[in-house]
Order: C-alpha cells, then structure tokens, then sequence
C-alpha cells in the first residue's frame, strides 16, 4: 500500500546568517552617528567656555591665553608737565663712572658757569609750545606748579583783596554780581588754602549763593556771575553785599578766612554799566573788638553728698551782631574739666535771630566720686556759639569758672563752694 504526501505550500528554509549581518550594520551606524553629534556638542561647548572665560578676564593675559596673541607693547615717552622737554631724563650717579670722552683736539676753553637750558633740565620753567598734559592729574599739577612762584609767602596779618563787578539790567529788575578773584590770601596750609566765596542780599537774607572751590592757591579766578531777579530800582539803596570767603576742608568744617561787607547805598547801578570794586577783607571778630561780646546769667547749685553740679543757663544780653542786620543766632556749650581735662559736655537750644537770648535750661554735671569730692580740681568752661546752617559756628566769647579764674568767675566759685545746697546766679562778661 503506497502513501501519498499531502499537499500544501512549498516551505524553504530561511538563511539567518545575512539577516544577523544587516542588522548589525545598521546599529553601528546609529552608534557612529550619535558618537560624531556628541564629540561635536562637547567641542562647541567648549569653545563657548573659552570664550566667555576670555571676555570676563577682560583681555588680561592668563593661562587660557597664549603669548602669540599679546604682543609687547612699544614703550611711550612720558611728558613732563613742567618743562619744555618731552622727555623725564634720570639725573647721573655722582659717584658712577661716566663713559669715556673723546679726546678734544683743541685746546680746552675756560669753563664758565651758565644756567641750566630747556634742554638738559626737566624742572625749568614751561615754554611756550609746551605739550598739552596727557591727563587732569597732570593739568592740576601743572597748574598750581607755575601759580605757586606768584603767591605771596606772607600778608604781614592781612587777609586778602576781594574783586567784583556789579550791574543793575532795567529791563529784567535783575542785579548782577561777579565775583571776579581774591588775591593775597593767607596760606592757612603749605600749599596754600582751597578758596571759595560764599554771597547773601542782606538784610533779608533770601538769595545766598557760592562759588566753586579753587584747590591750592592764594589767587583763585573764579569769574562767575550770579543775578538775582526781583529786584526793584528803588530797592538798591536798601541792599548789602556780604560776601564771606571760606577754605574748604574734606574731612571737617570749613574754616572762615574773611568777610566783605559792601552797602549798594553809595553806589550809581542805574546806568547799566559794569562798576568794577576792589574790597580788603576783614576778619569776622573785628566788629567784636569795639562794641565788646556780651555778658551771660548762669546760676550754680554744688552738692557734695551726690557730688553733682547743677547749672542753670538763664540768658545773656548785649551780644555782638554776627551781620549787619544786627541780628545772631545763638547757644551756648558747655564742658566739665576736671585736673584740666574735659569729661562731660552740653549744649543748649539754638535762639533764632536775638542779641538777647532768654534759655532757661537746667544741666546736671557728674562729678567725679571721691572720699571727700569737691570742686578744688573742677572747672567749668562756657561758650556761646553763633549758629550757622552752611559753614562753621562761630564762637562769640567764653568764660571759665573755677577756682583758677579770675574777677568775678572766681568770686562766683567761691560763693557756690562756700554755700552748698543753694542756686546762686552771677553775671559774667564773655572773652575772646
């Protein structure tokens, strides 16, 4: 018996070895490829890297910058400010050997003295094409170099000249002022104050103005104008000048030179011309010396068993005004010295425009403990101060109580030691 085979679909075996191949092409492709894009990005970003590296360093040479790319730079002639050459020379060692001079071939002329030229000394004076100073530093320096041979060394006490000009416009009721320039100043430093000028219309006080700051010198220039608006004709004859010249100070007050005080009474402004004025300064405590500084009402209380001082400032009278408007702003400080040292300090309330301040005001002094205290070391200094917004207080006068005064502070110590427990007052005249 013969079996057939069934019939169906022919089946052919199927080769696995080219299909393991291709396969495996294909995944070394995608591997290259990743590989390649990621050695890209890591290369872009580390130039970026450098870059940004670079630019915060400022182009400032570092380790990330080679050499070839900052090359040396050509040295620059430095100029000197204060001589016609361009050059700073370095003067010869007096005792190194110079180089060798040739032999002259003729005879030797007399060696006469002659004065140092342009060309051989770095400190004579500018010429007239002289370079323009390569920066403000060296334009300061020049400056106040070739000022310094015309300041005066000495005023003989005198304060300086003030110059300005006035004007009066009709059209614009303005009054000009031009502060022109101060000359001879004192020389308050070595080298020389740092000078402005300040201006105030009295007596009402309302337009105050300055100038700027002229660094180093006894001569500032300053030629600035300053107009003031609103100013009726009829109303010059009523209006002062008071100009006030200052030093400046950095790290305190600024010192007062002087005072110019000029009435327009006098004076013809209508016209509209230019009237140039030359004023001497005057020191500010000149009008103390004649119409004297005042007298001030202090009362004193001592009591030995809490060993304090009370003092009560009362008032003062007949002060010396401060401007012609005859009018002071005043206070009044106050020290505790003990063995001549100052230990404790207070101060009063400013009294607005008076020469006859009314206080009234109580200050409690500690004074140092001891076995037996009493006011044999003590002392007690009083100053009565000109208030001032702008520059520096100045003082009217002071009294020092205590047993080494004299007249009547001394006599007033001695009343309070003698009486503890009780307020006694006294009058005492200020001094300079």
């Amino acid at each position: 018996m013969k079996i057939l085979a069934a019939e169906g679909p022919d089946i052919t075996p199927i080769e696995s070895s080219g299909e393991w191949h291709s396969a495996t092409f294909w995944v070394l492709v995608v591997g290259a490829t990743l590989l390649a894009v990621i050695l890209a990005a890591v290369a872009c970003w580390v130039a970026r890297r450098r870059s940004s590296l670079a630019h915060k360093l400022g182009g400032k040479r570092g380790p990330d910058k080679a050499l070839v790319f900052q090359p040396p730079r050509r040295a620059t002639a430095v100029r000197s400010p204060g001589s016609a050459t361009h050059y700073l020379r370095k003067s010869p060692s007096p005792t190194a050997a110079g180089p060798p001079q040739p032999q002259p071939t003729s005879p030797p002329r007399p060696h006469t003295p002659n004065p140092p030229s342009a060309a051989t000394t770095p400190h004579t004076p500018t010429a007239p094409n002289e370079p323009t100073p390569l920066s403000k530093e060296l334009a300061d320096v020049h400056a106040t170099e070739k000022v310094k041979p015309l300041e005066p060394e000495s005023n003989d006490g005198k304060l300086g000249d003030l110059h300005f000009k006035l004007w009066y416009e009709n059209v614009k009721s303005a009054l000009v002022v031009s502060v022109v320039s101060c000359q001879n100043l004192p020389g308050r430093e070595p080298a020389g104050p740092d000078p402005y000028v300040k201006l105030q219309l009295l007596p009402e006080k309302q337009h105050k103005v300055k100038t700027r700051v002229v660094r180093k010198t006894r001569c500032p220039v300053y030629d600035e104008d300053f107009t003031f608006y609103g100013i009726a004709p009829h109303q010059l004859t009523g209006i002062t000048l008071h100009f006030v010249v200052l030093s400046f100070d950095r790290y305190s007050r600024d010192e007062i030179i002087g005072e110019v005080v000029s009435p327009l009474s006098t004076l013809q402004l209508q016209s509209g011309e230019a009237m140039a004025l030359c004023r001497e300064i005057q020191p500010r405590s000149l009008k103390m010396r004649s119409v004297g500084r005042g007298e001030v009402l202090v009362s004193l209380c001592w009591q030995p068993a809490a060993a304090r001082l009370t003092v009560v400032l009362l008032k003062a009278r007949n002060l010396p005004k401060m401007d012609v408007t005859g009018l002071a702003d005043p206070y009044v400080k106050m020290y505790l010295l003990y063995n001549g040292q100052r230990i404790a300090k207070k101060k009063t309330h400013v009294k607005k425009r008076t020469l006859n301040p009314v206080f009234n005001e109580s200050f409690v002094f500690e004074v140092p403990a001891a076995p037996n205290a009493t006011l044999d070391h003590v002392s007690l200094e009083l100053l009565v101060l000109d208030w001032d917004r702008v520059t520096k207080n100045e003082v009217i006068g002071r009294v020092e109580l205590g047993a080494n005064g004299t007249g009547s502070a001394r006599h007033h110590w001695r009343e309070v030691q003698a009486a503890p427990r009780r307020q006694i007052a006294d009058w005492h005249k200020l001094k300079e």
